[in-house]
C-alpha cells in the first residue's frame, strides 16, 4: 500500500526525480560540477544484491512462446512497466533475453523479495 503522503509528494515536480514505480526511485542522486561551476545532477549506479541471496526471494517461471517482459510484469505485478523487477532478478543485459527462448526458466521476485 502506498502512503497517501508519499503519493502527494509524487505529484510535486522535483520531489522525486523518478516515479515510485521506477527502478531508479530509491537510487542515490549525485552532483557533478562542471568547470564553469554548473551543477549537473545524475542518478548514481544501482548495485544489486548477490544473485545467490536473490534466489531465495524468487519463484521460477517457465517462459511460454509469445511472452514478453511486459506481459510478465502485468502478470506478476499488475503493471507491465514493472518488467524491470524480473530483469533485476535474472542476469540479463537486454530484457528481451528473458523471454526470447520458450521453455527457459527465469526467476520472478516474490512480494517483498528481491529489490535492486
Amino acid at each position: 500500500m502506498i502512503d497517501p503522503y508519499e503519493s502527494a509528494l509524487d505529484a510535486i515536480p522535483g520531489a522525486h526525480p523518478y516515479p515510485r514505480t521506477s527502478r531508479y526511485h530509491d537510487a542515490e542522486i549525485g552532483v557533478h560540477r562542471l568547470p564553469d561551476g554548473t551543477e549537473v545532477r545524475y542518478t548514481k549506479r544501482r548495485l544489486l544484491p548477490p544473485l545467490s541471496l536473490a534466489a531465495e526471494e524468487t519463484a521460477p517461471h517457465t517462459v511460454s512462446s509469445g511472452e514478453r517482459p511486459d506481459h510478465l510484469g502485468q502478470r506478476y505485478f499488475g503493471d507491465p512497466g514493472q518488467w524491470w523487477q524480473i530483469a533485476d532478478a535474472n542476469p540479463v543485459l537486454d530484457p528481451q533475453e528473458l523471454t526470447a527462448e520458450p521453455g527457459r526458466t527465469i526467476d520472478i521476485p516474490l512480494p517483498g523479495g528481491f529489490h535492486g
